[in-house]
């Protein structure tokens, strides 16, 4: 039997001027549900979850709260706090009682102030509040007296997630919540609203994020909800079946329209003797053809066509490169040749975009050289979108004031541009300030495909975008012919777009991967079993369980000689492919073999692994 819902849409509409974003719906949330809402850039995902954290009141119908409930939103923009700790900025979440826990942490003794404020904590029974601080700050593994304004990203969303926490709310609204998150924060945030006891309300662009936690998902359409309780994978089935049978549906309806029109219109003898009653049913069809909310157009996103960089882009030798005490990259080499798609990936801070920085030019390793390759034309994707003015109406931040923008040596209009990232022409005199941020995304790209580039850099560009133009700019990347970079925390785009990831691990130390994220999963796990026996005194024989047979126990030696063998042959091809003479157009067929060999005898020793870990276990 269905519990009763802590929170019910009954009849709710929600307009701002134009076509309602919200048309009367219904919706009803449970306890317990992890509920995703989708939708595309624009359809109004943040404004139903404004609507039900009371940050907007409706305009017909109402909106039902359980009197239990209670509710506490994680924002998709990152706030400002200019000289607040993260001990405050958490504590903020508490109202009062927390200003003053955080007001006592920065008292002296001997100020005046301490006995009053400490007398004001005790009067509203606030010290055991200031443990719940102290638990949440250590569960996020954050430094209490460090400043808010001094952290990543990805760490200030971590305290503005704390600042919710605290309030042990029961039902949780999260607007696009791995934003600026790295891999690892992005994992503990899953397991955590796994466990969680209440009901999680979220908005997501992070297919992996979204297939692990959701169990319903609802989606915002043309201001209807649809209702799909079920997970991501099944939802994209049942999605594609009703697009099929509403395509259907308005075919069927536009022949009727069509055969009426023509009904009406025959000579003077057929409208003395029409029926009037069929007359107004035309009128009818007309009104709802004239209402019917179409399906908003597909991005036509394309790339702009030009001339080849040189085979090598970029060769690093030994970089090193230091900040504040702190070692961000380690003699780290690579060679980075045409048509490469390279993921970067490590924790936030790590020294990923000065690693980008390093090896396109801008910035001088402290140590090694870096050499950049010919003929490049690079462009960058910047996670911030500092390049985006807030005061400068949407077309003019692509075309620079310009009335038209050049593609591929054609003149095009600016707004006809813009239509092709569903820009209409309301929005491209529209200032940049009234866009939603995956409409901010979208504009960036726009912005950017207007450059010619052989190289396309791009700083986590799947942020707030809508899941429909994620998979059509994962396309358009497969299909690229020049060379990517691409910083990412998204696991699902990693897998789908890039062939190698450079991954950040500690002290500076960077490891190159061959495939995508899921790929340096599986060689993880492969290479676990052995390094736990490299660790230990012990031999193998003596770890060996004692129930092989002797069959098994030969298997093991054979594998064991395989993967030594594999490792072998695997450091002498990476010896090999940093000879630079093999990057001579001469010697590009010998490159080519020797790159597939490698990835041929990586993949091996990974399966090999497998097998000698299958046999331990």
């Amino acid at each position: 039997m269905a519990t009763q819902a802590i929170i019910t849409l009954r009849q709710a509409r929600l307009s701002f001027g134009g076509q309602p974003v919200l048309d009367d719906v219904n919706l009803q949330i449970h306890d317990k549900d992890r509920l995703c809402i989708l939708g595309r850039n624009g359809a109004g995902k943040s404004t139903l979850l404004r609507l039900l954290n009371g940050e907007f009141t409706t305009d017909a119908g109402e909106v039902i709260i359980g009197p239990q409930v209670v509710i506490a939103k994680l924002d998709q923009e990152l706030q400002d706090y200019p000289e607040e700790t993260i001990y405050e900025v958490i504590a903020f979440g508490l109202g009062e009682k927390g200003k003053l826990l955080a007001n006592y942490q920065k008292l002296d003794p001997d100020d005046p102030k301490f006995h009053d404020v400490q007398h004001a904590i005790e009067k509203h029974h606030a010290w055991n509040l200031g443990h719940k601080i102290e638990s949440i700050i250590h569960r996020l593994k954050l430094q209490p007296k460090a400043l808010y304004k001094e952290q990543s990203g990805g760490l200030k969303r971590r305290v503005l997630l704390g600042q919710v926490l605290v309030r042990d709310p029961n039902v949780i609204l999260l607007d696009e919540p791995t934003n600026h998150l790295d891999m690892e924060n992005i994992q503990w945030l899953e397991n955590f609203l796994l466990e969680f006891r209440g009901t999680v309300i979220f908005i997501t662009h992070d297919r992996a994020f979204l297939q692990r936690l959701a169990t319903r998902i609802v989606e915002v359409d043309r201001g209807q909800l649809y209702n799909f309780p079920c997970d991501y994978r099944k939802y994209l089935e049942r999605k594609d079946n009703l697009l099929k049978a509403e395509a259907q549906a308005n075919d069927t309806f536009d022949k009727k329209l069509a055969q009426e029109e023509v009904w009406i219109r025959q000579g003077i003898k057929a409208r003395r003797t029409r029926n009037e009653g069929r007359v107004r049913a035309l009128k009818k069809l007309r009104e709802e053809r004239r209402e019917r909310r179409q399906v908003t157009g597909k991005v036509d996103m394309k790339l702009q066509d030009i001339a080849s960089s040189g085979r090598v882009v970029v060769k690093a030798k030994n970089i090193n490169y230091d900040y504040d005490g702190t070692s961000l990259i380690k003699n780290f080499s690579t060679i980075i040749t045409r048509g490469e798609k390279i993921g970067i990936v490590g924790p936030n801070g790590s020294g990923k975009t000065t690693l980008i920085n390093i090896l396109l030019g801008k910035l001088e390793p402290q140590s090694g050289t870096v050499k950049l390759g010919t003929h490049l034309e690079i462009a960058y994707f910047d996670q911030m979108r500092q390049q985006l003015k807030d005061t400068e109406t949407v077309a003019d931040s692509v075309s620079y004031g310009d009335q038209y923008v050049t593609f591929n040596d054609k003149s095009i209009h600016i707004i006809s541009y813009l239509q092709k990232f569903l820009f209409t022409p309301e929005m491209a005199r529209s200032p940049v300030r009234t866009l939603s941020g995956g409409e901010r995304n979208r504009l960036l790209l726009a912005r950017l495909f207007t450059k010619p580039a052989n190289v396309l850099v791009l700083d986590e560009p799947t942020n707030d975008l809508d899941m429909e133009t994620l998979e059509l700019l994962e396309e358009l990347l497969l299909d690229y012919q020049g060379t990517l970079l691409l910083v990412s925390h998204d696991r699902t785009f990693l897998n789908n777009v890039v062939t190698s990831i450079l991954l950040f691990k500690e002290n500076g130390h960077i490891e190159d991967y061959v495939g995508g994220y899921d790929d340096i999963l599986l060689t993880k796990t492969a290479k676990e079993p052995k390094a736990a026996a490299t660790n230990k005194s012990e031999s193998v024989q003596e770890k060996e369980p004692s129930d092989l047979t002797h069959q098994q126990r030969k298997t093991l030696r054979s594998l064991e000689a395989k993967i030594e063998k594999l490792e072998q042959k695997i450091e002498s091809l990476k010896s090999a492919l940093s000879d630079a003479d093999l990057y001579q157009p001469e010697n590009n067929a010998k490159l080519e073999l020797i790159q597939q060999d490698l990835k041929k005898s990586e993949k091996e020793l990974v399966e090999t692994y497998q097998a000698w870990e299958g046999l331990m276990d």
